[in-house]
């Protein structure tokens, strides 16, 4: 820091935050703010942003600690589990504690603010937990058995909400909460994730029209960050989170944060700089808690929230890997797969993926344009249909649609005529999710063996409803108890195979994978963590495939797979849609 920033920090404010901040923090804060706004207007974000930060710089900070093999993240919405007269969350801390307790260490709930639309995605206020869901004591209840992943929507807020309802009004500090646009305006470079309209009219209370940016639907208004009041409440909201609990932050839709016309208004340079932001802030308030970037871009595109590899997202969603795990089964070919692996390159030992093959939202094939052709992911979308799953569209700039995302259950995105292969290739899905690097992440209904909800997209007309199903507690308990039953048979199976990998130190989430060429049907390849090593050998094909144990390493004579316990001795058998994990 300079002479003159320092006198300037003494003069002008009187927060004791810049003498207890590490002084490269503010610093580094100052010039990113500084980057963002410009040399005259920095000065005044620095000191509201400072001042938020010195009345919560209190007490011991926590130590960030690696996460290990041991991590897993579960993912469900507050109310996936009702039980008439109880609260929801009360209902899924019921199921965690049941079920969950030292399998999963993670749980992250899906928004469970009040919210107008999008299941929860249209936040109407930040600060509350939705009365239908629970009360923030539900929440502190089950962040004593689990670390929490909280959902910080931070691209928009509801068209509801009083933020909104305040900028409709005119009322100081909120007149630029949202972006207007001239009608006219050439908006055609914008990089569109749906085929809706990206404006949408409002009328003032005074009576003025105005056309606002709305990137996902005309209830969920994009919150205009070159305003500084902005920023500085979207700052308050991220602390608010860290004090009541979350241990990661998911920094929703966030490659869209930034618009500026003339551009793609995606993944803009200020947007890397408020992560950036973001980062410095947890590493001074709460070292422990970690940002989490929600990308549905390309590949690489999606690689770019690591940024240096330590200065912005610690974990970014694999948005690759489901698209790329269904098309492998499908086609029982390795390739795409193997080659896309042996890619990967972290920028640094210090940041992960976040690997999952389903979430609340549809199976996003606009992270594989690269990697799969047109004929390839044309074949995946077509047993997609056939299997009662939809295909969700985006617009292009020069107004054609193409596909960005297919709705359907990770179950039945694999479904066979056959019930046992059926099973067999889901849980070879599951499996497989496990083993690349990264921190593995299962949506609920992946866990509980969901079917398709048709009756739910005829109730609300949204394509994704089909993976978003309530489910009444006592029925689904009694389902998941029933070990021969066939939610009973996937549940028990993805709980085994979890409980297994988080004995292999191999599996660290911060490891390689060293890809094993053998055999075009087959997925293959060596994670190793100092003298822990394990083969992951996945058959895609639909018959038994023999593979000699040289083939892995010159001297293996024998090894054991601890998915089952098995010893094989100069070679392994593998069953159609098997995988071992050799050791």
């Amino acid at each position: 820091m300079t002479s003159s920033e320092k006198g300037w920090l003494k003069k002008k404010s009187n927060h004791v935050i810049f003498f207890e901040m590490k002084p490269e923090y503010l610093k580094e804060i100052h010039e990113i703010l500084i980057d963002i706004y410009g040399p005259e207007k920095a000065p005044v974000a620095l000191e509201k942003i400072s001042g938020i930060i010195a009345k919560h710089d209190k007490g011991k900070k926590g130590r960030r600690d690696k996460l290990s093999q041991k991590d897993m993240i579960f993912i469900t919405y507050a109310d996936s589990f009702l039980k008439e007269g109880s609260r929801p969350l009360k209902i899924l801390g019921q199921f965690a504690f049941k079920y969950l307790k030292d399998i999963f260490t993670y749980i992250h709930i899906l928004p469970f603010f009040p919210f107008s639309s999008d299941d929860g995605f249209s936040v109407i206020d930040y600060y509350k937990v939705a009365a239908e869901l629970g009360t923030w004591d539900d929440i502190h209840a089950l962040g004593g058995s689990f670390k929490l992943v909280f959902d910080f929507v931070l691209n928009h807020i509801s068209a509801g909400s009083s933020w909104f309802k305040k900028y409709l009004e005119n009322k100081e500090g909120f007149k630029d909460l949202a972006i207007s646009v001239q009608p006219g305006t050439d908006l055609s470079e914008v990089v569109r994730p749906r085929s809706l309209p990206l404006l949408s009219h409002f009328k003032k209370t005074d009576g003025e029209g105005v056309d606002v940016w709305t990137t996902f639907s005309d209830d969920q208004i994009d919150l205009n960050y070159g305003s500084i009041d902005v920023l500085v409440r979207m700052v308050e909201v991220l602390i608010f989170y860290v004090k009541n609990g979350a241990g990661i932050l998911r920094l929703d839709a966030i490659a869209y944060l930034w618009k500026e016309i003339g551009t793609k208004c995606i993944h803009l340079r200020q947007t890397h700089l408020i992560v950036r932001l973001f980062k410095l802030i947890l590493k001074n308030l709460a070292p422990d808690v970690l940002l989490l970037t929600e990308t549905n871009v390309p590949h690489e595109e999606n690689l770019s929230y690591f940024g240096n590899g330590s200065d912005e997202a610690d974990m970014v969603y694999n948005f690759s890997l489901p698209p790329l795990i269904l098309y492998s089964i499908l086609s029982s070919d390795s390739r795409k797969f193997n080659d896309w692996l042996r890619s990967i390159r972290m920028p640094s030992p210090e940041v992960c993926f976040f690997n999952f093959t389903a979430s609340h939202d549809g199976i996003g094939v606009r992270p594989v344009e690269a990697i799969l052709d047109k004929e390839e992911l044309d074949a995946v979308i077509r047993h997609v249909e056939n299997h009662n799953g939809k295909v969700s569209y985006k617009k292009n700039p020069d107004g054609s649609e193409s596909p960005y995302e297919l709705n359907i259950t990770y179950l039945d995105a694999l479904s066979d005529d056959d019930e046992e292969i059926h099973i067999r290739k889901f849980i070879l899905s599951q499996a497989l999710q496990l083993s690349v690097p990264g921190v593995p992440a299962v949506y609920v209904h992946s866990l509980l063996g969901s079917h398709n909800w048709l009756e739910g997209i005829r109730q609300t007309g949204r394509l994704r409803s089909i993976n978003r199903e309530k489910l009444d507690y006592l029925s689904l308990t009694a389902e998941l108890d029933n070990k021969s039953g066939f939610r009973g048979r996937i549940f028990a199976a993805c709980l085994d195979l979890i409980k297994k990998r988080r004995e292999v130190a191999a599996f660290s989430p911060y490891g390689s994978a060293e890809v094993l060429d053998i055999h075009d049907g087959l997925i293959s390849f060596k994670r190793e963590l100092d003298d822990d090593i394990v083969f992951v050998l996945a058959n895609l094909l639909p018959k038994t495939l023999g593979i000699h144990l040289t083939l892995l390493n010159p001297e293996m004579e024998s090894c054991r797979d601890i998915i089952t316990g098995k010893v094989y001795a100069g070679e392994v058998l593998l069953e159609s849609y098997q995988i071992v994990w050799m050791k």
